[in-house]
């Protein structure tokens, strides 16, 4: 087992920022896609029948159970090490910015189709007829969201369990995103991993909506986040995306075309539609707020080292 040079959360929080920084998301074998096609191997075999739920959480088991004894056995032989690769594997945060900033490029040139296209890799609605509006509301939903789920329950999970909380987060949240639809086909047997992800993101949703407050117009933020979040359909996307709204100064959510059906949405934050420039804004409102989280996280380890 390497010895660490500071302490081992610290110098696992140094390796994984550094590997973040320099290198990003990993461009070929990223644990996730694998992880991801053994996901619909196993979905394509469960999901079918009856006990579709009971089936959806023996997924979950068999999926989650075997990736953390690996990372066990990987902690066992590299130690801190082990942890730090996990926070660069799971931390999203160039990769987000790079995503965003393929569908701004586009949209400041002037061409509509190619952020259309853009913004529906990363979102699960229509994008085809979307207006200039319609994107960059989209976009910043997804980007403020994102900025939770990708950086700040990284983070928190990370402070709290070191590199199996990372693993044990990141991993649900893919299955989150795969299964947690509500559709004949993913309505039952996605359930447990939804349920799973809502619980894993509770109280990371809440830090993160404290945090685009804090970084962004404090006032209409926790306004928005007080009064307009409990209307959304999911408990933690809501005060995220209300928040971060609100600390904008923008109004997101509205109607969406989800699945070839049309949904009228709660509206979140308050003040006009956004406009392309506002992306370049969301985009400093979330490196503010995961820098504030990355320097909390840095100051704990601190304070365990020292003490």
């Amino acid at each position: 087992m390497p010895s660490a040079i500071l302490s081992p959360g610290l110098s696992a929080l140094a390796l994984g920022f550094t590997l973040e920084l320099a290198v990003g998301e990993p461009k070929h074998w990223h644990p996730l896609v694998a992880f991801g096609t053994l996901a619909s191997w196993l979905e394509v075999r469960l999901n079918l029948g009856r006990s579709r739920f009971t089936r959806g959480l023996a997924a979950v088991c068999l999926l989650l159970v075997p990736a953390l004894l690996a990372f066990a056995l990987a902690r066992h032989y590299a130690g801190w090490v082990a942890d730090g690769i996990a926070l660069w594997f799971a931390l999203g945060a160039k990769s987000l910015y790079q995503h965003i900033e393929a569908i701004r490029a586009p949209l400041m040139a002037g061409r509509l189709d190619e952020a259309r296209a853009a913004v529906g890799r990363i979102v699960s609605r229509d994008t085809s007829a979307l207006d200039e509006t319609g994107v960059c509301r989209a976009t910043l939903e997804s980007l403020l969201e994102n900025g939770s789920d990708a950086v700040a329950a990284t983070l928190f999970w990370f402070a709290l369990a070191g590199g199996y909380g990372v693993i044990l987060h990141r991993l649900v949240n893919t299955l989150d995103a795969m299964w947690g639809y509500r559709t004949a086909r993913f309505e039952r047997f996605g359930k447990a991993a939804a349920r799973l992800d809502d619980l894993l993101n509770c109280l990371p949703a809440r830090l993160t909506a404290l945090a685009y407050a804090l970084c962004g117009d404090t006032r209409r933020a926790v306004a928005a986040w007080r009064h307009q979040a409990s209307g959304w359909e999911s408990p933690n996307a809501g005060p995220v995306m209300a928040s971060g709204a609100g600390a904008l100064g923008v109004r997101l959510g509205g109607a969406a075309c989800y699945h070839g059906q049309r949904e009228i949405r709660p509206a979140l934050g308050m003040g006009r539609p956004p406009v392309t420039g506002d992306i370049a804004r969301g985009l400093a409102l979330t490196a503010r707020a995961g820098v504030l989280l990355a320097a909390l996280l840095t100051a704990l380890e601190v304070a365990r080292w020292i003490s």
